[in-house]
């Protein structure tokens, strides 16, 4: 899938196609279009084999044998879809996979979850602001490790940062605390006044408490100690799409 994507391609894979119903009307009414098809198990796999998914949905339901052979044939595609399942409120997190989303009551709810799919697959415009050009480096790497596609810009400081931010689309700022000048927590506070549905996630080198809670009061989505790792960034983003829970 390119970055230039217009429409998705959603395979809901279950034995039974009832299941995904409400999907399917969801998708219908979905801000992008989405072609959306069911198929068993089978079916799903050489589907997906054939790259003809940019996200696949299995059903919670359905046996641990067939969900992993599923993900194991998702994971095998290059460049492979995002895995989601689909199930019932308070379900656990099966490993290997990119989120969970409930199973939904309603299609006004089903084109919701069906946004968030939109949303995790599509590209978020990532902002990373530090004064160190090195450390810029250094998250830039571990953010193109994610298995979200991530379109990332840079700024060397804080009134850099809002300019960007003024003149372009941003979904999340991967913001320095310790920045001489106008400093992490100040710029933070303006990028929450000017763009209040701008995610910004903090980073430090110093584990305080007393930063982190005053950062989270200032409106951070999240608070990271250097240094961190694909696998946080991940979990991060799986909350900042809404997949990191069933309900």
């Amino acid at each position: 899938m390119s970055d230039d994507l217009v429409s998705l391609r959603i395979i809901g894979i279950s034995a039974a196609e009832a299941e995904f119903d409400l999907w399917r009307q969801g998708a219908g009414r979905s801000s992008v279009p989405v072609e959306f098809s069911v198929c068993n198990v089978a079916t799903g796999i050489a589907e997906l084999g054939a790259g003809k998914a940019d996200i696949c949905l299995i059903d919670d339901a359905l046996p641990g044998a067939e969900k992993a052979a599923v993900t194991a044939a998702a994971r095998a595609t290059k460049p492979g879809p995002l895995i989601f399942v689909s199930g019932a409120n308070g379900n656990a997190r099966p490993d290997d996979v990119d989120g969970v989303l409930r199973k939904p009551a309603s299609t006004d709810e089903a084109r919701t979850l069906i946004e968030i799919c939109v949303r995790a697959k599509f590209p978020t415009r990532v902002l990373i602001v530090d004064d160190s050009g090195t450390m810029r480096s250094i998250v830039r790497k571990i953010l193109s490790a994610s298995r979200f596609a991530l379109d990332m810009q840079e700024a060397a400081e804080g009134f850099a940062a809002l300019e960007q931010l003024r003149s372009g689309k941003f979904g999340l700022v991967f913001l320095d605390y310790n920045m001489p000048g106008f400093n992490g927590l100040e710029t933070l506070l303006e990028i929450k006044r000017e763009n209040p549905t701008v995610a910004v996630v903090m980073m430090t080198s110093t584990l305080d408490n007393a930063i982190a809670d005053r950062a989270h009061a200032a409106g951070a989505l999240a608070f990271l100690k250097k240094p961190f790792y694909p696998a946080d960034i991940d979990r991060l983003l799986e909350r900042y799409y809404g997949l990191h829970t069933a309900g």
